[in-house]
């Protein structure tokens, strides 16, 4: 993922105008930033294909390999055993390409979600591979931050190749600008991506508008190019969508109540994974082709151990949940509430181990297991349904990506008409799991010893 940390702004920015630089409205008005919004237009065409043809490319490679597969050799539906090969030969594949291809196949989830520089032209290729194994095989991450860093290296590398030398804070927005398109409606709407970037990225100021909007045209352009490759191709949407929900009129206090608890189990629970995934990986960097096998091994097993005690499929627990939440959701019902626990239990022991050893995003499967735990407390009295799920989905996003605005967002916006209902209740449970969390995690080190 790309960031704005160093530079913070756009091509010839030099903050307020202090120390005789222009000023971020004197850029605006510029043929300079004019040229820089059409790039953004320009480039935005292209990654937004190519990151469309990557997600549809692992749709279609996940099908054959955990359904038309097992079908050929004879063995029918999928069996609950099938995962365990597969995901060993996916660990082996990802622990090839970060022990011997260029950039280590990305920055590791297990740091959550953060800005980092753009890949090279020599670690793209590690980039690309490590991510497709990752979730071709069925481990537990998301493409969004692959997506990121492929869709920032690609938009890099031409504007290097269209420039001898372009400025650092020229490659930074326009790898801003590359990310952007690449996950323009992956998570359902071009601003949701919009707002993940921004705040990952800790852009703001006059210089926020200066960086966003050239982002802003390459994610609307490439909104523009899923919708239409879906129409032409008719493989079908590639981005998150949840189904209709029961209606949500207004939270009482008893909800509220529930916000504050529902928080502080996503903090626990939340803090658990991230600690015990950093405390993994450090082992499995020590031999990483063997561990990265035995931990798909491992999140194979936990599938199969899902599939048979519950009588659901694998793919609960597999994948990154983008697909399998809004089928949870359409019909939970289906669901008891000690299988609902079980699919908690299994989807974040896999999430923990996939953090340590592959590379992918935390956004999806952070999304799921907040779901899955709201759907099984929404029994309890006091509470529903929709306000469980939201709330769910934004305290374990917040937890997982420490991104407090992007979080709220996630659990709103997805929620269409019961979005703005719920939305007192998502804030609350969002900044009590995010202060839960920064108090149960590893207390900070003061730069130089400065007071706060």
């Amino acid at each position: 993922m790309t960031s704005s940390r160093t530079t913070g702004a756009a091509p010839g920015a030099t903050g307020d105008g202090a120390g005789g630089g222009p000023t971020p409205a004197e850029l605006l008005r510029s043929p300079a930033y004019l040229r820089l919004l059409a790039l953004a237009a320009v480039i935005g065409v292209p990654i937004s294909a190519l990151a469309y043809g990557f997600l549809q490319g692992v749709a279609v490679l996940q099908e054959a390999l955990f359904v038309a597969l097992p079908a050929a050799l004879g063995l029918g539906p999928s069996p609950a055993w099938w995962p365990l090969p597969v995901l060993a030969v996916g660990g082996l594949l990802v622990g090839a390409t970060i022990r011997y291809l260029p950039g280590g196949g990305g920055h590791s989830p297990a740091d959550g979600f953060a800005a980092h520089p753009p890949p090279t032209a020599r670690e793209l290729p590690g980039v690309v591979l490590a991510a497709a194994a990752t979730l071709v095989f069925g481990a537990v991450l998301g493409p969004e931050a692959p997506l990121i860093a492929i869709g920032g290296g690609l938009a890099v590398l031409a504007v290097r190749a269209a420039r001898s030398s372009p400025t650092p804070s020229a490659v930074t927005v326009v790898a801003s600008t590359g990310s952007f398109a690449a996950i323009s409606t992956l998570l359902g709407s071009p601003l949701l991506g919009a707002f993940l970037l921004m705040e990952a990225a800790g852009i703001g100021g006059a210089t926020l508008g200066l960086v966003l909007l050239p982002g802003l045209l390459a994610s609307g352009i490439g909104s523009l190019i899923f919708l239409g490759l879906d129409s032409l191709t008719g493989l079908g949407p590639v981005s998150l969508a949840l189904p209709g929900l029961p209606g949500f009129a207004r939270p009482d206090l008893a909800q509220f109540g529930w916000a504050v608890v529902i928080g502080l189990a996503a903090a626990v629970l939340g803090t658990t994974i991230s600690r015990f995934a950093l405390r993994l990986r450090d082992l499995v960097d020590r031999s990483r082709l063997l561990l990265t096998t035995l931990a798909g091994l491992v999140v194979g097993g936990l599938a199969a151990l899902y599939a048979v005690t519950t009588g659901h499929p694998t793919s609960d627990v597999l994948f990154s949940g983008q697909e399998a939440l809004p089928t949870l959701l359409a019909d939970p019902a289906r669901y008891s509430v000690a299988a609902l626990v079980v699919l908690v239990v299994a989807k974040a022991l896999g999430y923990l181990v996939c953090l340590s050893a592959f590379r992918g995003g935390p956004i999806f499967p952070a999304m799921f297991i907040g779901a899955a735990g709201g759907l099984a407390l929404a029994p309890l009295p006091g509470l529903s349904l929709v306000p469980a799920v939201a709330m769910g989905i934004g305290a374990m996003s917040v937890v997982m990506l420490r991104l407090p605005l992007t979080s709220v967002l996630l659990a709103v916006l997805l929620l269409a008409e019961d979005g703005l209902a719920v939305t007192p209740l998502v804030i609350v449970t969002v900044v009590v799991a995010h202060v839960a969390a920064a108090r149960l995690g590893p207390a900070p080190h003061p730069a130089g010893g400065a007071a706060p």
